[in-house]
Order: structure tokens, then C-alpha cells, then sequence
């Protein structure tokens, strides 16, 4: 016979000022072998609540659609195996499923990410030279491509403390950002100078490199040290060092 689990999960949406509105709701659910949370999500939906709301697509950790908080912790419910689930699960409690806390409520397990694609159209796209040379080292290659792996899950974001608690989307880009920035900057081809934007527009000053946004990467992005303090790095170095600053003002005199 199938171990059947209890799971509390949030249903509900935004009333007409926009603050999400709902309650948790248990279902309970018989396990097969080898279930993700999105199964159970699933046939939740098949069994017991056909207008239970979630997004999802690929079911394989490419697409970045089924973000959630599981047992408060932000995770891609197709990556989330339920035997993992169940270990850290205190016997006798429920599996509690909840959307993403850091962006406005759709609908049950659906957050609306738009602002994320509102940050994506003010970055300035790759510019490189009119005719480029595309000879560069296997490492620069390497340290794109990690950055490339980003699927835009956003669980970076939900669980970076500057957007969740303080709410500074007009003044921080936030970690995804922060990788698509670090990107560009690092990029051997690219001639666009970013630096003043990721101090001032992009508010990369607000980081305090918890390494919370790496924690959750399921692409296994080493955000906090391979693109936010580079960056921290490349803005101190341009408008704090005066050994920096004095060295480009006798560069110019020469």
C-alpha cells in the first residue's frame, strides 16, 4: 500500500488592493516510489483540486516555471524529491507548500515574476567590437558559461533579503542580475562600461553577501563569489581606490 502524506498547501489570491488573501488547505496524498513535490502537486490537481493553480513546464530543472517554497525553503518542485522531503519533515507534521513570498500573489502557487523581465529590458545586451577577436582562454570561456547555466527560477530572488523584507525593487537588480551583469562585465568581447549602473542603478552596495541566493541555486551557481563580489570588487577598485583613482589620473596626464 502506498504511504499516504498530508500536505498543507496555500490556496488563494490578491483581493482588490492586491494583498494576497487565502488559507492552507490540507490534502492528503499517496506516494509512489520515486515522486517529485510536482507529482504530488499534480495529483492533487487530478484528485482532489482540479483548480488548484501552479506553474510549470519542463519537469526536468531547465525552464525555472515551478518555483515554490517547500517547508519554507525556496526550491523547483520538479527537483524536489519526496523522500528527501520526507526526512526533514518532523513525523506527524505536514509537508507545508507555499508560492513565492518575495513577489505579488496570482493565484495559489503562482507568483507574478514580471518585474524581473521589466529589470531584463534595462540591461544593456552584449557590445562587443566592430571587428572582434575570438580567440580568448578556455577560463574566461568557463566562467561565462557557469553564468550562462542561470535558468531564471527566480528562487535566487525570493530568498535574497533585500527584496523579501525591505522591498527594493525600483533600487536593487538582485542576484539573477547580478549573474546576467557579472555576464556581460567579465565578457572578453564586451567594450560597454556597466560599472556606474551597478552602483547606482542597479544598487549593487545593498548586498551583504549572506550567500543565501547561492544556497538555493539549482543550477549551481556560485552567485555571492563569482559574480556579486567581483563586482563589489571592480566598483570599489573604480570609485573608492585612491591608489586606483590616482594611478588613472597620472595615466591621463601622460
Amino acid at each position: 500500500m502506498a504511504e499516504e502524506v498530508t500536505f498543507r498547501v496555500f490556496r488563494g489570491e490578491p483581493d482588490d488592493e492586491g494583498v494576497p488573501c487565502g488559507e492552507m488547505v490540507d490534502y492528503t496524498v499517496a506516494l509512489d516510489e520515486g515522486m517529485v513535490v510536482l507529482d504530488v502537486i499534480h495529483r492533487i490537481q487530478a484528485e482532489q483540486a482540479a483548480d488548484l493553480s501552479c506553474r510549470w513546464n519542463c519537469k526536468a530543472g531547465k525552464c525555472g516555471s515551478c518555483s515554490a517554497e517547500v517547508n519554507g525553503m525556496p526550491r523547483l518542485m520538479c527537483m524536489t524529491r519526496m523522500e528527501d522531503i520526507l526526512e526533514e519533515t518532523p513525523p506527524g507534521e505536514p509537508v507545508v507548500i507555499k508560492p513565492m513570498q518575495t513577489f505579488p500573489l496570482v493565484r495559489d502557487l503562482v507568483a507574478d515574476v514580471s518585474w524581473a523581465y521589466e529589470i531584463d529590458q534595462k540591461i544593456t545586451p552584449i557590445s562587443g567590437p566592430d571587428e572582434p577577436d575570438w580567440k580568448f582562454h578556455q577560463q574566461e570561456a568557463d566562467r561565462m558559461q557557469e553564468f550562462r547555466s542561470c535558468i531564471e527560477c527566480m528562487l535566487c530572488v525570493d530568498t535574497c533579503h533585500v527584496l523579501r523584507e525591505h522591498k527594493l525593487f525600483e533600487e536593487f537588480a538582485g542576484p539573477r542580475f547580478f549573474v546576467r551583469l557579472a555576464n556581460l562585465e567579465m565578457h572578453p568581447l564586451d567594450t560597454e562600461d556597466r560599472l556606474a549602473k551597478v552602483k547606482d542603478d542597479y544598487g549593487i552596495g545593498y548586498c551583504n553577501i549572506t550567500r543565501c541566493c547561492t544556497d538555493v541555486c539549482p543550477a549551481g551557481i556560485n552567485i555571492t563569489d563569482n559574480a556579486i563580489i567581483p563586482l563589489k570588487e571592480r566598483v570599489v577598485t573604480e570609485y573608492y581606490d585612491p591608489l586606483a583613482w590616482l594611478a588613472r589620473k597620472l595615466k591621463l596626464r601622460k
